[in-house]
C-alpha cells in the first residue's frame, strides 16, 4: 500500500509537472500569435523605437514577477508589489535629489526599502501567523499611504542625468532593462534550482504541514521568499523611475494585477508548489505585448484590465482543472 501512495506521488508530481508545461507552452504560443498580429494590424508596433519601450516597460513586470514566482510557488500571494515598487521608486529619487547620493546608493536604497517592506510582510506571515493576503494587502495600503505622506502627492524631482541608463540606457544595441532582465532572470533560476530556498519553497507549496514535519525551516524560508518579492519590486520601481528620472506617488497603483496575470499565465500555481522563472518571463511579455497593443490600437485601459482579468480567471480555471484530474476528483 506505501508503494502504491509512493507511485502516485510519483506519478502525479510527474503529471503536475507536465501540466506546468502545457501552460508554459500555450502561453509562448499566445505570445507569438499576439506579436504577429500586431505587426500586421498595427504598423508601428514593430518600430525600433516601439520595441526599445516595449521592452523596458516590460522589465519591470518581469523583474517584479520573478519575486512574486518564488511566493507563489510556496503557496502564497504578494498583492503589495504595486505600492512597494511606488514606495521605493519615491524613497531612492529621494536619497538623490535631496541628499545628494549617487545614483548606485540611490538604487540600492530603493531595493532596500523593498526588502524592508518584503521583510516585514514575511514576518506577518511566518510569524505572527496572518494569511499571505491580508498580510500584502495592508502592506499595499500602508505603502500607498507613506508615498502620500513622504512626497506630499507631489512628484519628486532632481536626480541626476546619469540615474537615467538605469531604465533608458544600451549596452551596444541592447538596453540596459532587458539585461537586468536577463540578469534577474538567471539569478531566480539558480535560486530555485540549485538552492536549498528553491527546493523548499516547492515543498512548502505542496504540503506545507508536511514542509514542517519533515524539518524545513518553515518561518526561515517563508520570510526568505518575501523579502525577495519586495527586493524585487524595489528594483523594479528604480527602474520606472529611471525611465521618466523622477518619482512618482501614482506609479503602480493596479501593478499587482499584472505581476500577478504574468505569473499565473506562465503556468504558476497559486494554490501553490508549481511555478518556473521561464514561464513567468513569457507571461509578462505576453501581458506588456497586450498592453502596448492596445495602446497602439487606441484601446482604452478599461478594456485592457477587463481581458487581463478574463485571462486570470482562465488561467486559474485551467490550473484548478488539472489539478482535479490529478486528484481523481470530480467535484
Amino acid at each position: 500500500m506505501a508503494e502504491q501512495t509512493k507511485d502516485r506521488g510519483v506519478v502525479g508530481g510527474l503529471l503536475d509537472r507536465a501540466s506546468g508545461a502545457v501552460s508554459q507552452v500555450a502561453a509562448a504560443g499566445a505570445l507569438i500569435v499576439a506579436f504577429i498580429a500586431l505587426s500586421f494590424v498595427a504598423p508601428s508596433f514593430l518600430t525600433a523605437d516601439n520595441l526599445f519601450n516595449l521592452g523596458s516597460q516590460t522589465s519591470v513586470n518581469a523583474v517584479m514577477a520573478v519575486g512574486v514566482t518564488l511566493v507563489i510557488i510556496t503557496g502564497g500571494i504578494d498583492l503589495s508589489v504595486g505600492s512597494v515598487a511606488a514606495l521605493s521608486g519615491v524613497l531612492g529619487v529621494m536619497l538623490m535629489a535631496d541628499f545628494g547620493f549617487n545614483p548606485l546608493i540611490g538604487v540600492l536604497g530603493g531595493i532596500a526599502v523593498g526588502a524592508i517592506a518584503g521583510l516585514i510582510n514575511g514576518l506577518l506571515v511566518s510569524v505572527v501567523g496572518l494569511p499571505p493576503f491580508i498580510a500584502t494587502l495592508g502592506m499595499l495600503s500602508v505603502g500607498r499611504g507613506l508615498v502620500l505622506i513622504f512626497t506630499g502627492a507631489v512628484a519628486v524631482f532632481g536626480a541626476p542625468e546619469s540615474f537615467r541608463l538605469l531604465g533608458q540606457g544600451v549596452i551596444g544595441v541592447i538596453p540596459i532593462p532587458i539585461v537586468l532582465i536577463a540578469v534577474v532572470a538567471v539569478a531566480g533560476h539558480l535560486v530555485l534550482t540549485r538552492t536549498r530556498l528553491g527546493r523548499y519553497a516547492y515543498v512548502m507549496g505542496s504540503n506545507m504541514e508536511a514542509a514542517r514535519l519533515s524539518g524545513v525551516p518553515v518561518r526561515k524560508y517563508t520570510t526568505s521568499v518575501y523579502v525577495l518579492s519586495g527586493a524585487l519590486a524595489g528594483l523594479g520601481g528604480m527602474i520606472a523611475a529611471s525611465r521618466i528620472n523622477s518619482g512618482q506617488p501614482n506609479f503602480g497603483e493596479g501593478l499587482e494585477l499584472d505581476v500577478i496575470a504574468a505569473v499565473v499565465i506562465g503556468g504558476a500555481s497559486l494554490f501553490g508548489g508549481r511555478g518556473t522563472v521561464v514561464g513567468s518571463l513569457i507571461g509578462a511579455f505576453l501581458v506588456a505585448v497586450i498592453r502596448n497593443g492596445a495602446v497602439q490600437l487606441d484601446i482604452s485601459t478599461f478594456y485592457q484590465n477587463v481581458l487581463i482579468g478574463v485571462i486570470i480567471w482562465l488561467a486559474v480555471w485551467w490550473d484548478r482543472y488539472q489539478r482535479r484530474k490529478l486528484t481523481g476528483d470530480a467535484g
